[in-house]
């Protein structure tokens, strides 16, 4: 496994999400971003966890709530990469992947996207 220490990984997520267009990125409202060694999620290897109500949920009722959570995992991507690229590209794609269920994507249609 590459050892890639957590602010480094950290910077690698902070330049994923650099990499969103503006105009995503612009929608993006009420959310955090936590980088976490593992998941503390049974059942497999989690790369990211998006926790909150996507936007296409959100009403008039929506106020006053606390921001959703999108949380990515440092080990679980790193115990698949072999490489530096192999990580800034993971890293992308998880970002990207937790982002969409921000905006009401469902893990199907990222999957046939190409980011399941």
């Amino acid at each position: 496994m590459l050892d890639i220490g957590p602010e480094q990984f950290e910077d690698l997520v902070a330049e994923a999400l650099d990499g969103i267009p503006g105009e995503l990125a612009r929608l993006v409202e009420n959310v955090v971003f936590v980088v976490e060694d593992d998941s503390h999620v049974e059942g497999g290897r989690l790369f990211g966890l998006y926790e909150g109500v996507p936007l296409t949920s959100r009403g008039f009722s929506y106020a006053g709530v606390m921001p959703d959570r999108i949380t990515i995992y440092r080990r679980p991507i790193l115990s698949v990469c072999r490489t530096m690229a192999d990580v800034v590209e993971q890293v992308r794609i998880t970002v990207v992947h937790e982002i969409a269920h921000h905006f009401g994507i469902d893990d199907d249609e990222l999957h046939d996207l190409g980011y399941g």
